[in-house]
C-alpha cells in the first residue's frame, strides 16, 4: 500500500496539478477570424485572433506565443514561474508568455498577491475571464487533446501554427505541448529550433 501510494505521489509532483472534482463545461471554440482580448492582472490588454487551426496576437502576428495554462494553487507552476520570468525578459523581442489561470475562479488582486509576487512572475498573466476558458478550450480542440489536463500545460505558436516541442518525459519531438515542469532550458532549445528554421 505505502509503494501505491509514493507512486502516486511522485505522478502528482513531477507531471502536475489537476483538479478533478470541477464540472466538465461544454468546450467553446473560437471561430476563424473572432478577436478576443485578454486584460492581464496588471491591466495590459492584448488581443488575439483565431486563424486557420491556430491563434495569433492582432496586428503582431509573428511574434511566437507561448500559452502557459496554470493554476495559482500548483506546485509545479510556482516552481518554474522565476524561471519564465527570466525566460521573457531575456527574450522580449521574440516571444510572448502567456500566463492562462485555470481550475480556478480568483481575482486579480488574488492571483497578484498569491502568485506574482511571491514567484515574481510579472509576465503576462490573464485576469480571469470567460476568453481565459475560450482560448485553453480552442487551444485543446486545435491539437486534439482529449485527456484530462494537468497543469503546468503549454503550447507554442509561431505565426499561428502549434509547433511541434520535444517531449521531456519520452525524450523525443513530435508533440505540441508541454506537460508538467519542463524547465524553461528545454523551451528555449524548442523556441530557437523554431527561430532556426524560418
Amino acid at each position: 500500500m505505502k509503494k501505491i501510494l509514493l507512486s502516486v505521489l511522485t505522478l502528482f509532483v513531477f507531471f502536475g496539478c489537476s483538479n478533478e472534482g470541477d464540472v466538465i463545461e461544454k468546450p467553446t471554440i473560437l471561430n476563424v477570424g473572432e478577436k478576443v482580448e485578454l486584460v492581464s492582472t496588471q491591466g495590459k490588454k492584448i488581443t488575439f485572433k483565431r486563424v486557420e487551426n491556430g491563434i495569433v496576437i492582432d496586428n503582431d502576428e509573428d511574434k511566437i506565443i507561448i500559452f502557459d495554462i496554470f493554476g495559482t494553487f500548483c506546485e509545479p507552476c510556482k516552481r518554474e514561474a522565476p524561471a519564465l520570468m527570466k525566460m521573457q525578459l531575456d527574450h522580449n523581442d521574440r516571444l510572448i508568455l502567456v500566463g492562462l489561470s485555470y481550475f480556478e475562479n480568483v481575482s486579480s488582486e488574488y492571483i497578484i498577491e498569491k502568485f506574482q509576487k511571491p514567484y515574481n512572475a510579472y509576465y503576462f498573466i490573464a485576469a480571469n475571464s470567460s476568453n481565459n476558458k475560450a482560448l485553453v478550450d480552442t487551444i485543446l480542440h486545435d491539437i486534439d487533446y482529449e485527456r484530462m489536463i494537468s497543469l503546468p500545460f503549454k503550447v507554442v505558436l509561431n505565426r499561428g501554427k502549434y509547433e511541434t516541442v520535444t517531449d521531456k518525459w519520452e525524450g523525443s519531438s513530435g508533440t505540441k505541448f508541454y506537460i508538467g515542469d519542463v524547465g524553461t532550458e528545454l523551451i528555449m532549445a524548442d523556441i530557437e529550433k523554431i527561430i532556426n528554421k524560418e
